[in-house]
């Protein structure tokens, strides 16, 4: 066990970053003496955090941690109260076999073939977000007129979903996600999605549509093990999971696409590189730092440390993808050094399973906005950004623009 030098309360966890380009600073000192290290999370608990590639890696693999937050000893940021409904969080939340059984049941609809079919209507998209931000005031919020609206747009087009209920998704997400507001006020977010998505399915199952909700009612009818509880589930991951993370790729990676002039000159000047460009800023930033959250099932061994049954480990992917003994210069923004094996959609069984849409959506947002609005730039300095250090996923809560 790594234990404070002092013999006191291990340090407090998440930390904090300071700047948009940086990552918590305690990273590369415990990648380098204490790789697997304790640490005690805000409920007062205390939980295992990883911090090399390698042991990220192999921790993603391992089916002796598990995904199951019905686990009483799942370690948690925040205390919710739990139900027999919200333990799991469908794909999230399973282990073998179900989450096999279950995931395999859905995989389809993430096929890249099926988000390439999606791609004009991506656009189609994108080229409206643009069209409003260009005809409404200078400078605009990004963040507010193309990197939320956008993710929300799309992933409520697959669901089926009213696009005027856009809004409401963004706060109840934003609430959820938050690390500052209280627990009540966050669980009652959780419920607010949830409700909303059990009468969408309800209505799905009697008046069918050309989405994924009813394509996967059609389907476990047919097959005799449609489940509506696990649809919603289902439902909710999506769009909470495919909303809040590709809004803040498009706001990170679009600041350091207008601030770094040779990034910018390598989209607008070859956009067959734009993917490329996107895996190097997806490895840079890892805005979901924290990859999975496990819980020992036995005890085993990690990086030389024991965990035991019952404790609780959090594999953290910014670390895992800053590590120097697997990407040379880390904390250089590097398009050429082909970044493909970062685990910024994790790894093994539980890798994301929208990384072909988030990606499609990232391209699509960087090559536009770089091409209609060749002049796009901050409006102030980074430093000046609010940043999103009260949330599980590290974003810009703003990002003013001009052109």
């Amino acid at each position: 066990m790594t234990e404070p030098t002092d013999g006191g309360t291990p340090p407090a966890f998440p930390f904090p970053r300071t700047c948009p380009y940086r990552l918590p600073a305690q990273y590369t000192g415990l990648r380098e003496s204490g790789p697997v290290s304790q640490v005690t999370l805000p409920t007062g608990k205390p939980a295992w955090i990883l911090t090399r590639y390698d042991d990220v890696r192999k921790s993603l693999l391992d089916p002796r941690l598990s995904s199951d937050r019905a686990d009483p000893n799942f370690p948690m940021l925040v205390e919710l109260a739990r139900s027999d409904k919200d333990s799991t969080l469908s794909l999230a939340g399973m282990d073998a076999p179900e989450h096999t059984r279950a995931r395999r049941a859905v995989v389809g609809e993430f096929t890249f073939r099926r988000m390439e079919a999606l791609r004009p209507r991506v656009q189609e998209i994108v080229d409206e977000c643009i069209d409003a931000m260009l005809a409404g005031p200078n400078p605009a919020d990004l963040v507010k007129s193309m990197s939320f609206p956008v993710p929300s747009l799309v992933i409520c087009e697959l669901l089926g979903v009213s696009a005027s209920d856009r809004d409401f998704f963004e706060d109840r997400t934003s609430r959820m996600l938050s690390m500052t507001l209280p627990p009540l006020t966050r669980q009652q977010a959780f419920f607010d999605l949830q409700t909303y998505l059990d009468e969408l399915v309800t209505t799905k199952e009697k008046v069918p549509g050309d989405d994924l909700l009813s394509r996967q009612i059609a389907k476990g009818r047919k097959d005799g093990t449609y489940d509506h509880d696990a649809l919603v589930d289902l439902a909710f991951l999506l769009l909470t999971a495919g909303h809040d993370t590709t809004g803040n790729m498009i706001s990170l990676g679009m600041l350091a696409l207008m601030e770094k002039p040779e990034l910018r000159a390598r989209i607008t000047g070859d956009p067959g590189s734009t993917p490329q460009v996107v895996e190097e800023l997806l490895r840079y930033f890892t805005i979901t730092d924290i990859i999975t959250t496990r819980v020992a099932k036995e005890d085993l061994e990690i990086g030389g440390q024991i965990i035991r049954a019952g404790e609780g480990v959090f594999a953290l992917g910014g670390s895992a993808n800053h590590d120097p003994d697997v990407f040379e210069n880390p904390g250089k923004l590097d398009v050429d050094r082909g970044a493909r094996q970062h685990l910024a959609f994790g790894h093994g069984p539980h890798q994301c399973l929208g990384q072909s849409l988030a990606r499609m959506e990232l391209e699509i947002v960087y090559d536009t906005l770089l091409r209609r609005v060749p002049g796009l730039r901050p409006a102030g300095p980074a430093e000046d950004l609010p940043l999103k250090n009260d949330a599980a996923i590290f974003g810009l809560h703003e990002l003013p623009v001009t052109w």
